[in-house]
């Protein structure tokens, strides 16, 4: 019999890392359902969206978000010029019977508004951190303030995904100096899809 947590909080070490991406894989692999609480930019071609079309999974497994806001700005400038107020009160985790991997929207410190930040969400849906990092240069510093962030909050973190070309070195110090394990390497794949993905296996275990 499969145990699961109760989900994770996907998060990166900043915009575009691929969290849409590992997220997918993570549906895949976990069975689990998807949330983003707070999407800024296009309505349209939302990370909803895109997770639902890499996944190929249906609709049901996917719940609205708490905000979906019109602006590619952090979620703060975007929900001002929308004329919304976001309030950490206004978030809580959607009722679901499998495992919810929660998509954040870009890195720890964007703010949501003038007093919280992404990382203050994450605290408040108690849930594990899944950190998506780059593969290229800058990712160690990236990486490893992130890490530092999150252990200053006392916020437990599963590991790290590594999204792009393979990068050995920099997989190890991630591993050595931020004393996490590398969950997976998602590598630049020529075609994106949900065979293409669930052909990427786990490096440590996850759930």
């Amino acid at each position: 019999m499969k145990t699961w947590a109760q989900g994770y909080f996907v998060t990166g070490t900043d915009t575009d890392v691929g969290k849409s991406i590992a997220s997918a894989w993570l549906m895949l692999r976990l069975e689990a359902d998807y949330w983003k609480p707070v999407q800024s930019g296009s309505l349209e071609n939302t990370d909803t969206r895109i997770v639902q079309v890499l996944t190929g999974l249906e609709a049901s497994r996917f719940h609205p978000s708490t905000f979906c806001l019109s602006q590619p700005l952090s979620p703060h400038e975007s929900a001002r010029r929308d004329g919304i107020a976001i309030s950490l009160d206004d978030f809580s985790l959607p009722p679901c019977h499998r495992p919810l991997v929660v998509e954040g929207a870009g890195g720890l410190l964007v703010p949501l508004n003038d007093r919280h930040f992404m990382i203050d969400l994450i605290v408040r849906l108690n849930l594990p951190v899944i950190l998506v990092a780059r593969t290229t240069l800058g990712t160690i510093n990236h990486t490893l303030l992130s890490l530092e962030a999150l252990c200053s909050r006392n916020i437990p973190v599963q590991g790290v995904i590594l999204n792009g070309p393979d990068n050995p070195a920099n997989f190890n110090a991630i591993r050595n100096f931020g004393k996490i394990p590398i969950l997976a390497h998602i590598p630049t794949l020529r075609s994106l899809n949900s065979t293409t993905l669930a052909q990427i296996h786990p490096l440590e275990s996850i759930g």
